[in-house]
């Protein structure tokens, strides 16, 4: 018999806090059932296993972080756009520490709540590199290097790997500033 008013959604809820608290590699269905008070088997009623509860997790934290990036774009455009979005990324990454590296799981096409997820995260940068005249192509490799930029220096930022004494906040602006430079030069490729 489930736990009363323990279900999926409570299960990948309570999952995402203690992943802010440990770390997402950290997370274990044994942490999680004992933070629950539950024994081990019985999450298996809720998730089957920790690769789905990872990946039920990376779905809420998409979720999470494409209303983020969509909330700052709005009403803004071009660089403006880009930085306020650039900004909510980085926030959402310090307040969610455990579930910001679940977002960059690729959504199960099984689950159509993180395959809509994944889109509206997707399409917010889309959005915002429109305002730069992005589309197509163009659009989706800005978005890669955006996102390569933007998660590159959040991971190394958790992780501790600026050693160099300079304000990160200057330098992560000032990348959010080349990138601005470089969409407004994007250059097409043919072929």
């Amino acid at each position: 018999m489930p736990r009363v008013g323990l279900n999926q959604q409570t299960v990948v809820a309570e999952a995402a806090r203690l992943a802010d608290e440990v770390g997402l590699a950290q997370l274990t269905l044994a942490a999680l059932a004992g933070r629950l008070g539950v024994a081990l088997p019985s999450l298996y009623k809720h998730v089957r296993g920790a690769d789905a509860l990872t990946q039920k997790l990376s779905a809420l934290a998409t979720a999470e972080l494409a209303t983020e990036l969509t909330t700052a774009a709005a009403g803004r455009a071009g660089g403006d756009a880009l930085r306020a979005m650039a900004d909510a990324y980085r926030d959402y990454a310090h307040r969610h520490p455990g579930r910001y590296p679940a977002t960059q799981r690729v959504p199960d096409p099984a689950d159509p709540e993180h395959v809509a997820a994944g889109e509206r995260a997707v399409g917010a940068i889309f959005a915002v590199l429109r305002g730069y005249g992005l589309t197509g192509d163009d659009a989706l490799d800005a978005t890669r290097a955006l996102r390569s930029a933007l998660h590159g220096f959040v991971s190394l930022e958790a992780a501790g790997g600026f050693g160099l004494p300079r304000e990160l906040d200057r330098s992560y602006h000032q990348l959010v500033a080349g990138l601005d430079v470089a969409f407004r030069a994007w250059p097409t490729l043919a072929g």
